[in-house]
């Protein structure tokens, strides 16, 4: 049996002491697994997921990654945090706080280039992945002047690049068009396939049903009500409900893909 990748016990977090956004949490995530964090917005989704980032630290308990302790001290060590984050890439919900560079080619050969990866080998990964996205024609652009959309796939570019074990995205289709969520879906189903590790945050349930297994839902409260099947899940209306992911005029027709968020009239 896989020893877990990700593993948090007994973890409290807050950014205040009277604002708990959580306390006693266990969570263990292993290898291969493609996990979805669902909750409406607020819940703790995005400080969950930089927890496992390695963004934000347990103030009680204990956070393992690779079998190693995950603290602020252990991150202050250049060397551990560059390999932590060469192994876990992290897609922000908006694409602006990640790119800074005035090229998209130079912006996905950033990473590559602070782990000390040479001239050639550098090349080569961005040519790999701007072929893979199909965004070999904004090499030259400014990623500041693209559409969401593209932008997105620059910052999904940007993380492959560095070709990590585990692939973290907060909300990743939002804003994005119909053609573009189905090619990121596409991508991240198969990079799963091949074995990478996936974790999403999002509240869009078509997107957890065909993205993930299995499901951790957080209710507004900030505590973690359902850890199992993704299918279970989302045939639970009543759970659904409670944690204000759909109301109570939701249905479905067969899958839960189906799900309208108005009565008919």
């Amino acid at each position: 049996m896989d020893n877990p990748l990700f593993a948090m016990k007994n973890v409290s977090f807050y950014y205040h002491p009277r604002e708990p956004i959580f306390e006693d949490i266990s969570i263990d995530i292993k290898p291969g697994e493609a996990v979805c964090l669902l909750g409406a917005n607020g819940s703790g989704k995005s400080t969950l997921l930089k927890m496992f980032c390695g963004l934000v630290f347990p103030v009680r308990g204990q956070f393992e990654a690779f079998g190693q302790k995950i603290s602020e001290e252990s991150m202050e060590d250049d060397n551990f945090s560059k390999q932590y984050f060469q192994r876990v890439g992290f897609v922000f919900q908006n694409s602006d706080v990640q790119l800074f560079t005035t090229r998209v080619g130079d912006e996905i050969a950033f990473g590559p280039l602070q782990l000390g990866f040479g001239p050639a080998e550098v090349k080569q990964r961005v040519e790999d992945v701007l072929d893979m996205l199909r965004i070999r024609y904004l090499e030259d652009r400014s990623p500041q002047r693209l559409s969401g959309g593209e932008k997105k796939r620059v910052a999904v570019a940007s993380v492959l690049a560095l070709n990590p074990e585990v692939l973290i995205l907060d909300e990743p289709t939002n804003g994005l068009d119909p053609r573009t969520q189905r090619g990121l879906v596409e991508l991240l189903l198969e990079l799963n396939k091949i074995g990478r590790t996936i974790i999403i945050s999002t509240h869009n349930l078509e997107l957890a049903h065909t993205l993930s297994r299995r499901a951790l839902i957080i209710s507004e409260d900030h505590k973690i009500v359902y850890d199992g099947s993704t299918r279970e899940a989302l045939d639970n209306h009543d759970l659904l409900i409670s944690v204000n992911l759909i109301d109570e005029y939701s249905h479905t027709h067969g899958e839960v893909e189906h799900i309208h968020l108005y009565k008919h009239g």
